[in-house]
């Protein structure tokens, strides 16, 4: 029982390891998952993440309730805001995540889900935010990204009745990039995130950035955005390297400087 981190050159892979309790987290693991965030975040040797739930059953069914619905936090616990920071709670981690969605995603582990930039789903995996069935609601940006990442009517749909959706159909309304056999998951995951990663790192994560905080400015500031993101990127190492291994039609080494 625990969050594993690997390391498989350029690509980590968090696994949240739970299988009898279907990956669900409790206060321990959530902290677990919050260390395992910021090693994602700040170790240079890494470039992209996959994250995924162990077994087939399961990615996530988010947050234990039998710990948590018993155990409110303190008012004085509740404005720590930067207090175990998590990837759909607001720690900013401009590396790319790729989900391997391989089972049920349920609560937490789909606003997780939502918090991730591309995703790959098992045909048997199901999708809900039934938090609502149980007297609470997907928190963590369950009620943020859900209406930013769906049509308005099927993101209202599910929030309100808290029913669930198949694979097919979550990737029919854009939810998944792709439905895979069980046993392709972690392969096409994996897949993903090398090729992300043999791209230039700071271009990558500039690109996540600004795609992500356009959400928050106006199209003018957004654009002004770009350009000083663009200059900057003009001086470094990388941007040179990418111009002369085009030139000279070869792979580019890319250092990240």
């Amino acid at each position: 029982m625990s969050i594993d981190l690997t390391l498989d050159g350029a690509v980590a892979t968090i696994t949240i390891n739970r299988p009898e309790r279907r990956n669900a987290m409790d206060a321990e693991h959530y902290a677990g998952l919050s260390t395992a965030w910021v090693e994602v975040r700040d170790n240079p040797a890494i470039r992209a993440a996959i994250v995924t739930g162990a077994g087939d059953k399961a990615f996530s069914a988010g947050a234990d309730l039998k710990s948590f619905t018993a155990h409110a936090p303190s008012l004085a616990e509740l404005m720590l805001t930067q207090q175990g920071q998590l990837l759909n709670r607001g720690l900013e981690v401009w590396k790319p995540v790729v989900a391997a969605v391989n089972g049920a995603c349920l609560g937490g582990g789909m606003t997780l889900l939502l918090a991730t930039d591309i995703r790959v789903a098992a045909r048997h995996a199901t999708f809900s935010v039934s938090e609502v069935r149980r007297g609470l609601f997907p928190a963590n940006g369950g009620t943020q990204r859900l209406v930013q990442q769906l049509p308005h009517a099927i993101a209202m749909e599910l929030l309100l009745t808290g029913d669930s959706i198949d694979a097919a159909t979550a990737e029919r309304w854009g939810l998944v990039n792709r439905v895979v056999e069980t046993d392709e998951v972690m392969a096409v995951a994996l897949d993903y995130a090398r090729r992300i990663a043999e791209n230039a790192p700071l271009a990558v994560q500039a690109a996540k950035e600004l795609a992500l905080r356009s959400r928050d400015v106006d199209l003018a500031a957004g654009l002004r955005l770009e350009q000083l993101m663009l200059r900057l990127l003009q001086t470094s190492d990388d941007a040179r390297e990418g111009a002369a291994a085009f030139a000279e039609k070869r792979a580019p080494r890319f250092t990240g400087a």
